[in-house]
């Protein structure tokens, strides 16, 4: 039987150097930042804390349901299981994907995109939304109906992300099939505003879009992001254009997160967060571990994103580590 023998002194440095290492990995959140196959997250704050609402990757007729996930810091993370199901949302019967959030008047308004329809006259789907009183539900269907559940300009009805204007105006942006549209929403979200042409559904897709669009505000530009690539192959990734206006123009400027070999593969379909009243941003992504081949086997990351001084995005290093901890709280 081998004996373990060790000096004090160097007994006692193997054992801070571990503790050191496992308080700093404790300060980290880790990349993926929560297990199970989670994909197109949606990252937003409310409260003090953050939140994250994925898209449950299984095949599609698995996906009738939405978990969520907070944390006070990034690192610590606390589910909150099914925070909607089909059962609220009669029409919806499968592919339930993408959620996008949005907090208005106390009240919390859930959209996604269910039963990935491909024939607006002999389907019924499209992008739904739901209303809860609680970050973490329980969401109940607002309309029980779809809010787009037609084909517009060639967008499939997937994909959407709600972006609140300086001016108070809230603006969808969705689609896929290669295809984005952005609409002016109406203030209590039971419709859309006509433009001044009479349109809904305005087009503003830049080169190589495929889906899954975003959009913030810094420094008094609209940063408009988008995936490209297909998303079960390792070309999956994510681009951005920068304008003066949420219609653009968007002129394509390049990709800022894609697969690292050495990492994970097909790395896209982001959200961003800023923590409030800082520079400080993070994007959070999805990506496939290199051990996996089955399509579905996606996991929710979370790294820095930065800026150069110019305004651009810089490339993102995609992580194992993931970021350290980061309160909401004021010290």
């Amino acid at each position: 039987m081998p004996i373990f023998r060790c000096v004090l002194p160097a007994c006692l440095l193997i054992f801070t150097t571990l503790s050191l290492s496992a308080q700093d990995a404790a300060k980290t959140s880790g990349n993926p930042v929560f297990p199970g196959w989670y994909a197109d997250p949606e990252g937003v704050i409310f409260k003090n804390q953050y939140w994250i609402y994925p898209t449950y990757s299984a095949p599609y007729e698995k996906q009738v349901f939405f978990d969520a996930f907070s944390s006070p810091d990034l690192v610590t993370w606390t589910k909150h299981s099914r925070i909607l199901d089909s059962t609220a949302v009669k029409w919806a019967k499968k592919a339930m994907w993408a959620p996008a959030i949005i907090e208005k008047d106390g009240k919390y308004f859930l959209f996604f995109g269910a039963n990935d329809i491909h024939d607006d006259k002999k389907e019924v789907g499209g992008v739904g939304v739901t209303v809860a009183d609680n970050p973490a539900g329980p969401f109940r269907d607002y309309l029980n109906k779809p809010l787009i559940g037609q084909i517009h300009n060639g967008a499939q009805p997937i994909d959407q992300f709600v972006f609140k204007d300086k001016d108070g105006q809230y603006y969808m942006l969705y689609g896929g099939w290669g295809h984005c549209n952005i609409a002016r929403l109406k203030d209590d979200f039971t419709g859309f505003l006509p433009f001044p042409d009479g349109t809904l559904f305005r087009e503003i897709t830049p080169k190589s879009y495929v889906e899954g669009p975003t959009m913030f505000i810094r420094n008094g530009k609209y940063y408009f992001m988008w995936s490209e690539g297909g998303w079960t192959g390792p070309n999956y990734s994510v681009a951005y254009a920068v304008a003066d206006s949420p219609f653009g123009p968007f002129e394509r400027v390049g990709k800022i997160l894609q697969q690292d070999p050495a990492v994970a593969r097909g790395a896209g379909h982001h959200s961003v967060i800023q923590v409030p009243g800082t520079d400080e941003w993070y994007i959070v992504y999805h990506r496939r571990p290199l051990t996996e081949t089955d399509g579905n086997h996606r996991e929710t990351c979370i790294d820095h994103l930065y800026f150069d001084e110019k305004g651009a995005i810089k490339p993102v290093k995609i992580t194992t580590g993931g970021v350290e901890a980061r309160s909401l709280l004021k010290k």
